[in-house]
């Protein structure tokens, strides 16, 4: 399982595909820390939001990198499900780096204020990328050749997830919980800041927050399992 991992995140590096998405990280990291430093959990939360998007794309490319001759090959190898497995964890490794990276790079340029909250800011921060890594990781693989079967639709199901997101995210939605808690979290972070909070969502809060990207992920990757089995 390793080796397959392994090989598929060296063939998405090599191959140049790493690069539009990584160049869009650096332009939305620009535009949310060029405006000066802000109190870490807003300025985390917003970062994890818009990283959303561009995680699910980056799986998304990740997984079509493979030849289907070659995935075919892999599946007769170790296994339909491992085959599978492999490629997500491939995908979720390296958006986790993309998402470690991003909570790194604000302090080269002075993004973030020390000032305000930063410790519980640092670990809402983590909270919040870790809550929007594995769904972005869905709905990349979701998008994926393997799945849609063409290029065009693909780029369809992931612009139009992507949006649905964001919409049905808003505070005003009428079925948010048909979208993982990217927009949530973050308006959650931003709403727990004093003077109108505490600097820290209630418990409740947080544990409603997870459980809800608990059950979506599972759901999004349970469909993606028998999209898999079904295209087999």
């Amino acid at each position: 399982m390793s080796a397959l991992v392994w090989m598929r995140i060296a063939g998405f590096v090599r191959g140049g595909r790493a690069l539009a998405p990584l160049i869009a990280v650096l332009v939305e990291l620009g535009v949310i820390y060029g405006g000066g430093a802000s109190p870490a959990a807003v300025a985390y939360g917003y970062s994890a939001a818009a990283l959303f998007p561009v995680l699910a794309w980056l799986t998304k490319l990740l997984l079509d990198t493979e030849p289907d001759v070659q995935r075919r090959l892999a599946r007769l190898s170790v296994g339909p499900a491992r085959e599978a497995t492999g490629g997500l964890l491939a995908a979720l490794v390296v958006a986790l780096v993309v998402g470690a990276a991003a909570m790194a790079a604000p302090w080269l340029f002075h993004g973030i204020d020390p000032n305000k909250e930063l410790a519980s800011g640092m670990l809402l921060g983590v909270l919040a990328h870790l809550l929007a890594v594995p769904p972005a990781v869905a709905v990349g693989a979701l998008a994926s050749r393997a799945v849609t079967g063409s290029v065009r639709l693909g780029v369809t199901v992931l612009i139009t997830a992507a949006v649905l997101v964001v919409v049905l995210g808003l505070s005003s939605s009428w079925a948010p919980w048909l979208v993982p808690p990217v927009m949530a979290t973050a308006r959650e972070l931003a709403d727990a800041l004093p003077p109108t909070g505490s600097g820290v969502p209630p418990a409740g809060t947080i544990v409603l927050l997870v459980a809800w990207a608990t059950a979506w992920c599972a759901v999004a990757f349970a469909g993606y399992g028998w999209l898999r089995r079904r295209r087999s």
